[in-house]
């Protein structure tokens, strides 16, 4: 940088998490991420919901869910949309048969009203998670899950209106690569990187190589404001 070059601001990252986790999931991706100013969302799935206030222009970050989340509505002042592995839509329909069948998501529904825990539990373990949670709030848990089976976004993913960045695993055992290739198929001029051998829980389990796209996505965009 020469002398008297002013750097640009940096936009603020805002953390938005999955079904069944919390904010906390993102505190590996934020530890590596901390020269950039931050701010995670929580649904409230095991305690009190959270929206922190943001002012200035915002990259907003999704998983799984909290892409979708997103798409549906983004931040105000978004500059940027990174989703990790995240989806427009993710039950299947008949212009999506690579989508989860909606009857696997009824049964789970059912199940959450009288074994919640085991549920939450259940799903946490098929992402490739052991960690604890608290008392699972049902009526927020159906909530997002009946998002999950009836939500489709992909018009707003195809309107979108600021730059994609998109991190898939390629062995993502909860949003398959057929899923993803399928749901950003609209957006072929935005970046779409795979982590060959990468699960559900990229942020968690290749911090690294999601915190170096995230990084270079995000100096661009800085570059541009």
């Amino acid at each position: 940088m020469t002398a008297g070059t002013v750097s640009p601001a940096r936009p603020t990252l805002r953390f938005i998490h999955g079904w069944a986790f919390d904010a906390a999931f993102w505190d590996p991706l934020r530890a590596v991420l901390a020269d950039w100013p931050q701010a995670a969302c929580d649904a409230g799935y095991f305690g009190r919901a959270h929206e922190p206030d943001v002012t200035g222009p915002v990259i907003a970050v999704g998983h799984s869910l909290g892409a979708l989340r997103l798409l549906r509505q983004l931040p105000d002042q978004c500059i940027g949309l990174v989703s990790i592995n995240g989806f427009p839509r993710f039950s299947a329909a008949p212009d999506f048969p690579s989508g989860v069948p909606a009857r696997l998501l009824d049964r789970m529904d059912k199940r959450l009203v009288d074994s919640p825990a085991a549920v939450v539990q259940d799903f946490r373990q098929r992402c490739g998670d052991e960690t604890p949670f608290g008392p699972p709030q049902v009526a927020t848990l159906r909530r997002d899950l009946a998002a999950l089976r009836d939500e489709d976004q992909r018009p707003a993913l195809a309107a979108l209106p600021v730059p994609l960045l998109a991190l898939a695993g390629g062995a993502d055992a909860i949003v398959p690569a057929a899923m993803t290739r399928a749901a950003f198929a609209c957006r072929p001029e935005d970046e779409l990187h795979w982590r060959e051998q990468g699960g559900h829980l990229l942020p968690v389990t290749d911090t690294g190589w999601c915190a170096a796209h995230i990084r270079g996505f995000a100096a661009r965009l800085a570059q541009r404001t």
